[in-house]
């Protein structure tokens, strides 16, 4: 025991943790005890130095073990390179219930991602140290974890609690008046002053008096006060940080849908049996926007201080609305996709941010972005920025209204569209070109075979 102890205090304690996700490699040091070395070997040295049946996945969260060699500590994991803090959510198990080793016990909401925190080993959750609430930062301790597999056991001693038997006070005795009040009415008496009398207690209390101008405001019982999410918070922060920081001007147009609906009506069985997934109207606003942006590549920079940023690749974000809140995955380098890409890319993402498992990665970047309220019936907004773009283009429900078509009034398939843009940056002549080309492209589909 004593030589596996002087091991132990001699090796430095290493935290790998290679996110599914991240494209690099995180590492981090932690004293064993007080005093103790941080490691400072590179992560490939620590790589070889693992089992081959150890995967380095969330090894951060897997912290030593207390002195006995039953208890492990489950801890907030690596959360991303942006983030720094969360707020620990909710808790998935209880004391005394028995997990599985990286099974979830809890949940971390930060900016951006939901993110769970497991358990190290199999065994028993002996107690949580952390509370639901609490900001936390990676490397936090959440739960103590037994390894023992027997259960007699739910809540671990602590240590730093100590009970303390006391007996109830007795209530303290009336201590009595240094002067008894008939040798006060006397002197008073002496002086020539009237006794004071105390006024008797009314029986009643009095009614409270209210201004009649003064309103009736609903009762408290009637309203909820709850903490705001993290991620409603982020949201909040950014929307009011681009309405302070763009000269925010939205310019409007139509489109009529038949074509490109009518393309997908025909093609819709082949596209599925051929690619695997639905052909929906997504993709086909997708095309028409990077061909917009190859035609005014100034809605695809960005001021950046004194200077304007061209950024000659398309990143297109995409706003998705999910039970927690709005997210915007970004679809990379959509100008170099076909549909079937597009659809494919966003049916994953859109999955993944409604299952909450969506990465950061996932989200970060974009050039620019596209919401669509018409799934929730909207028919007319003014979307707002998404910093640190330079415009949004907002669609909207598809209205069967009529139309001038040869001379003839008939009724056609109409969405408004409306484009969001930095003014300072982007005029309304490149606005209404940008909006135009996409009326054209939606319109007839057949200008991106032809390139026209």
């Amino acid at each position: 025991m004593a030589s596996a102890l002087i091991r132990l205090m001699r090796r430095p304690a290493t935290a790998l943790l290679i996110t599914r996700s991240c494209r690099h490699v995180q590492q981090f040091g932690h004293h064993v005890f007080a005093g103790g070395p941080v490691c400072s070997k590179p992560a490939r040295e620590l790589v070889k130095l693992l089992p081959r049946s150890c995967s380095p996945y969330q090894i951060w969260s897997r912290t030593f073990a207390s002195d006995n060699g039953d208890f492990v500590d489950a801890v907030v994991p690596y959360m991303g390179e942006s983030i720094t803090d969360g707020t620990l959510a909710t808790f998935l198990k209880k004391p005394g219930d028995r997990v599985e080793m990286d099974e979830p016990i809890a949940q971390v909401e930060t900016d951006k991602v939901t993110i769970d925190v497991n358990s190290p080993e199999a065994g028993i959750i002996e107690k949580f140290i952390a509370n639901e609430g609490d900001t936390v930062t990676p490397g936090t301790k959440v739960a103590v974890i037994s390894k023992s597999s027997s259960s007699d056991t739910h809540v671990a001693p602590s240590d730093d609690k100590v009970v303390k038997d006391s007996q109830p006070s007795s209530p303290p005795a009336e201590v009595p008046s240094s002067t008894p009040p008939t040798e006060k009415a006397d002197r008073q008496a002496l002086k020539g002053e009237s006794p004071i009398k105390e006024k008797p207690k009314s029986s009643s209390p009095s009614p409270n008096k209210t201004s009649s101008s003064e309103p009736q405001l609903p009762p408290k019982e009637r309203e909820r006060r709850v903490s705001m999410p993290r991620l409603r918070k982020r949201v909040a922060t950014r929307l009011k940080d681009s309405q302070n920081t763009f000269a925010l001007l939205t310019t409007f147009n139509e489109v009529d849908m038949t074509n490109l609906m009518k393309l997908r009506s025909e093609y819709k069985d082949a596209f599925v049996e051929k690619h695997g997934v639905k052909l929906g109207l997504m993709s086909g606003f997708v095309k028409a926007v990077v061909s917009g942006l190859q035609n005014q590549p100034v809605i695809n920079a960005v001021i950046d201080g004194d200077d304007i940023i061209y950024r000659d690749y398309i990143d297109i974000s995409i706003a998705v609305g999910t039970p927690k809140g709005l997210v915007v995955p970004v679809l990379r380098n959509a100008d170099r996709l076909d549909f079937a890409g597009i659809e494919k890319e966003i049916s994953n993402l859109a999955k993944k941010a409604n299952n909450g498992t969506i990465s950061i990665d996932e989200m970060a970047g974009g050039t620019f972005t596209i919401s669509n309220g018409g799934v929730y019936g909207s028919l007319l907004s003014t979307p707002i920025i998404n910093p640190p773009q330079s415009a949004i283009l907002g669609m909207h429900s598809i209205v069967s209204r009529p139309q001038v078509v040869d001379g003839i009034v008939i009724p056609r398939p109409m969405m408004y569209l409306a484009l969001t843009y930095d003014h300072r940056l982007i005029d309304g002549r490149e606005a209404v070109f940008f909006l135009r080309r996409i009326k054209d492209v939606v319109e007839d589909p057949r200008r991106l075979l032809l390139d026209l």
